[in-house]
């Protein structure tokens, strides 16, 4: 790949007229190197048949350069090759550095539409159908316990099972790995009845103590974690058989059932306390209908699990891998793990279909009340506040706050464009701010106490009421006392309320207070990000709006 990246160099600087004359002094500055390395470049090009170097004697006479290939099929041969050795990334950023136009960009995406989606092939007989998926985050960790990625939690969801799960728009819960369970009168008690004879990945067969062991390795850590104020709640799981658990929880709380769907709750093998500390989060062996076979930075493969106790997929292997997309878009905040493919009507339209799910993004500011500062003045926060509805802008600045501190907006990275607006629409009013954008493990700390905005985000799907008491259970922790009492009390009913319309009113009334309060704003509210995929059949989603692979297939060419 090396020496297409040095022909895109030769032809990004040379390659304007139909043939260059140059000398060896200036291909060698081109190329970065000394004479003797550039004339070996330049051999090495004219053998593979992609120039036609016609050398003049003498230093400092200029010789003739003539290109037989064009730069786009020179990348696309650099690409092709960048993906089958994992080294995507690089190379894509090795072409836009010397493309000449967007044009090699749009041929190279228009290739890409191609290579990715699904692709069939004969094997000893037997039909191979592979889908392959554009993500644009890394993925780093597997592990339900660590990740912290969309993108991660979407691979997850499709190797490892929970004890229930959800179905249909309505998200009513359905058996996973339990087939049935039961509560007693004060619901505090549940017992969970595991299925007989469901395997790992790597052959072992599931027990209760293989979901005790998942549990308290949840209950014990100190990582900060998603809907951890739910399972700090666990008392006590016990195997009560082979095949039954109990959990006690320390009080009635309905949000419990919900929590055992997402992919936080996810059951992993007993045996995994054997396993070098870090390395189950990039070699997973769960219970889901993919197994996980190879994973690295840019790509991470699944294969199909013909054992899974629902039944096998119909898809036999899914490659998924990391593009960095140059959109407008990919520094913005997106709810899937996939962005859309721009322009798809320019390649390849006719086999590529649009399908979204039910869900939305809510992007929303705080006040922390709580710190001795500017926005402990209710007067001042409303005024902060009106500054960022619709069209405040357009008013015209008011009064410079000359006596009114910088105001910190603190964020985390995907967020930094919205905290950066929210900061030019109230310096039109005469404040101050400063952005501070932290990674996500960062952002659970401390920095939120120090800051007087902070930017949130809030993913609207089948288990937004399990992110609404995750995070108003995490406002509070920046709000006074007054209101911090109040909020915690509202959710203590939440969390003993069984009907979930009910549940939802409770937080609505939340909501109302904090924005009556000045203490919340919403910036805008947009459907979840949508994802440009191959037709297909089966298509379905999970709790979180996700494409569920497993129902996925394809029709053969007959």
């Amino acid at each position: 790949m090396k020496l297409h990246s040095q022909f895109l160099k030769l032809h990004s600087q040379h390659g304007g007229a139909e043939e260059a004359a140059v000398t060896l002094d200036e291909l060698a500055h081109t190329l970065s190197c000394t004479h003797r390395n550039a004339l070996n470049v330049i051999n090495k090009l004219a053998e593979q048949g992609w120039i036609r170097w016609t050398p003049s004697r003498g230093r400092g006479r200029r010789s003739s350069l003539k290109f037989l290939a064009g730069a786009e099929e020179i990348a696309l041969q650099s690409m092709m090759q960048a993906i089958s050795s994992s080294d995507m990334r690089s190379t894509i950023e090795g072409i836009r550095r010397y493309a000449r136009s967007s044009s090699l960009q749009d041929t190279l995406q228009g290739w890409l539409l191609a290579y990715f989606g699904h692709h069939s092939e004969i094997r000893s007989d037997r039909r191979i159908d592979t889908l392959r998926l554009p993500v644009t985050q890394h993925l780093h960790n597997l592990d339900p316990l660590y990740m912290n990625l969309l993108a991660e939690s979407f691979v997850s969801s499709h190797v490892f099972d929970g004890l229930v799960a959800r179905s249909g728009r309505e998200g009513r819960i359905i058996p996973g790995l339990a087939h049935a369970w039961d509560t007693d009168e004060k619901r505090t008690v549940w017992t969970f009845h595991l299925r007989k004879d469901v395997l790992f990945h790597h052959g072992k067969v599931l027990a209760a103590e293989d979901v005790v062991y998942s549990f308290e390795r949840m209950m014990n850590t100190s990582q900060r974690m998603l809907y951890s104020n739910i399972f700090k709640e666990i008392r006590e799981v016990k195997a009560l058989s082979p095949t039954t658990v109990r959990f006690l929880l320390k009080k009635p709380n309905e949000l419990f059932l919900p929590f055992l769907c997402t992919s936080r709750a996810a059951i992993v093998p007993r045996d995994l306390e054997t396993t070098p500390a870090g390395s189950f989060g990039r070699r997973p062996a769960g219970t889901g209908p993919f197994k996980l076979v190879e994973m690295n930075e840019d790509m991470c493969a699944l294969e199909v699990f013909p054992y899974y106790f629902q039944g096998r997929a119909h898809l036999d292997r899914v490659e998924i891998l990391y593009v960095p997309w140059d959109i407008a878009s990919a520094a913005a905040e997106t709810s899937s793990p996939f962005h859309i493919i721009p322009n798809p009507a320019t390649a390849g339209s006719a086999v590529w279909s649009r399908i979204h799910s039910e869900s939305s993004v809510r992007k929303f500011i705080t006040c922390n009340t709580k710190k001795k500062g500017p926005l402990s003045d209710p007067l001042l926060r409303a005024d902060v506040l009106s500054c960022l509805h619709e069209g405040a802008a357009a008013q015209g600045p008011k009064q410079h706050h000359a006596d009114t501190p910088a105001l910190q907006i603190a964020t985390i990275p995907q967020y930094a464009g919205d905290a950066e607006a929210v900061a030019v629409k109230l310096s039109h009013r005469g404040y101050s701010c400063n952005v501070l954008s932290v990674s996500p493990e960062e952002f659970k700390g401390p920095v939120r106490l120090l800051a007087d905005l902070i930017v949130f985000s809030l993913l609207r799907d089948q288990d937004e009421q399990l992110r609404l008491f995750d995070l108003y259970s995490t406002m509070v922790q920046h709000i006074e006392p007054r209101t911090r009492a109040d909020i915690e009390g509202r959710l203590q009913i939440i969390a003993r309320e069984q009907d979930p319309k009910a549940r939802a009113a409770g937080f609505q009334a939340i909501e109302d207070s904090l924005r009556h309060e000045h203490q919340l704003h919403i910036l805008y509210e947009k459907p979840a990000e949508t994802a440009y995929l191959p037709s297909v059949r089966g298509v379905t989603f999970n709790s979180q709006g996700w494409v569920d692979l497993r129902h996925l297939w394809f029709p053969p060419e007959l």
